[in-house]
């Protein structure tokens, strides 16, 4: 019998996990110079928590058999145990939160979806308790910082709008309103013209479904609608963030920075989002990619608040491994596991102990932020020259020879 990782699931190998630390580390590092500080929350959640912000399918979530009576599964997103935490574990701290994320989450794919895989990792931010332009600015800014620092040059910004996508949609009959929502969300056209809809209304749902591109030009064409002063405010806002984003990024002409496309198609399917909503794409040889997603969310922090106070809150998720299919291509990440900066050899079974000695005092000698890699050679090799050609093929420079009386020599290869 061979034994193979359950469907859904796969083992990173060291290069894999090389790779997946640098774009980590990478990531880390931009959201610590932003001012964001990480948190865990539990892999397990109550399936009450996950349900509450009616994002999650619960069809989705890979449920787990627990001693509680509440059913429990495993977060499929971090948005509601951030949430949750936020207003239950760290009540009484100053808003704004600013907070990031590093783990892997768990999705049950669906019957009809080709990707079976279970298991993904993300890494995220969430900026809780502070609404506005300027929030909603910081985040879109710092997804782009964290898309320049991984050597990313070619992807597009797709921005939408929930608030107001979901209030275009108020013309249509009740009834329809939730196929008309899924179809554009899904930018099935098809599914839209087959609907039992009046010409007029059908084609105010393609106009929707079409409402994407430059920035000024959609705003232009959703402008010429007759609209609602909520509406209208939406719009100006859409055109404050849009002015303030080209703004900063030409400020800095000498880095890349995304297409940004204006997209009030980009409905999300479920009523989690109540502002902007965004994706991080990448159009490659492979096809489209998404990179990232998030939005705006005002309501949720209240559905686990005790007493029902709500704050604001914006974010996103980045999906580490699109991100890794695209960076092989960018000739960025490291295309070997570290190298052992040492190999200590004992050269008989009397000297094991003095190696072990010897080894420890190499791997102490440094800072703990420039670790060596000392590795102790285990293995009757036969010859000094098969622990040479050992060492070169390893990529080690250095060897630590140990002789049966302690004596110790350094030799320093080529």
């Amino acid at each position: 019998m061979t034994y193979q990782p359950p469907v859904g699931a796969r083992d990173l190998f060291p290069l894999d996990v090389a790779q997946k630390v640098w774009i980590e580390a990478r990531l880390q590092q931009v959201f610590h110079q932003w001012g964001y500080h990480r948190i865990i929350t539990s892999t397990l959640e109550r399936l009450d928590t996950l349900m509450a912000g009616g994002a999650i399918d619960q069809s989705t979530v890979i449920q787990v058999q627990g001693a509680e009576e509440q059913g429990l599964g495993l977060r499929p997103e971090f948005t509601a145990s951030i949430a949750r935490a936020a207003v239950t574990r760290m009540a009484g701290m100053t808003f704004p939160y600013r907070l990031y994320y590093n783990a892997n989450v768990f999705r049950r794919p669906s019957a009809a979806s080709y990707n079976r895989q279970q298991e993904f990792f993300q890494a995220g931010v969430e900026l809780l308790g502070q609404d506005g332009v300027g929030a909603d600015a910081e985040v879109l800014l710092l997804l782009s910082d964290c898309m320049r620092k991984l050597g990313m040059q070619q992807w597009h910004l797709l921005i939408g709008e929930a608030g107001l996508s979901r209030s275009l949609l108020s013309v249509f009959p009740e009834r329809l309103r939730s196929e008309v929502r899924r179809a554009i969300a899904h930018l099935d056209r098809m599914a839209l013209e087959a609907l039992p809809l009046s010409d007029e209304l059908r084609d105010r749902a393609l106009l929707l479904l079409d409402l994407r591109g430059k920035p000024e030009d959609v705003l232009q064409t959703v402008s010429q609608l007759d609209l609602e002063d909520d509406q209208r405010r939406i719009i100006e806002n859409l055109k404050v963030l849009v002015d303030l984003l080209q703004d900063s990024f030409q400020a800095q002409p000498d880095q890349a920075h995304p297409s940004l496309i204006l997209d009030l198609s980009l409905m999300q399917t479920f009523d989690y989002y109540t502002g902007i909503v965004f994706e991080a794409v990448n159009w490659g040889e492979s096809g489209q990619r998404i990179l990232g997603q998030g939005g705006r969310y005002d309501q949720l922090l209240g559905l686990y608040h005790p007493q029902g106070d709500s704050a604001p809150g914006v974010g996103f998720s980045l999906n580490i491994e699109d991100l890794h299919h695209v960076m092989l291509t960018n000739d960025r990440l490291p295309l070997e596991i570290p190298a052992n900066h040492w190999l200590v050899v004992p050269q008989s079974p009397a000297a094991y102990a003095t190696a072990f000695t010897h080894a420890q005092a190499l791997r102490d000698a440094i800072a703990p932020d420039e670790p060596q890699r000392v590795e102790v050679d285990l293995m009757d090799r036969g010859s000094p020259e098969a622990v040479r050609a050992y060492a070169r093929q390893q990529h080690i420079e250095q060897i630590a020879w140990i002789n049966a009386a302690g004596d110790l020599t350094v030799e320093q290869l080529a």
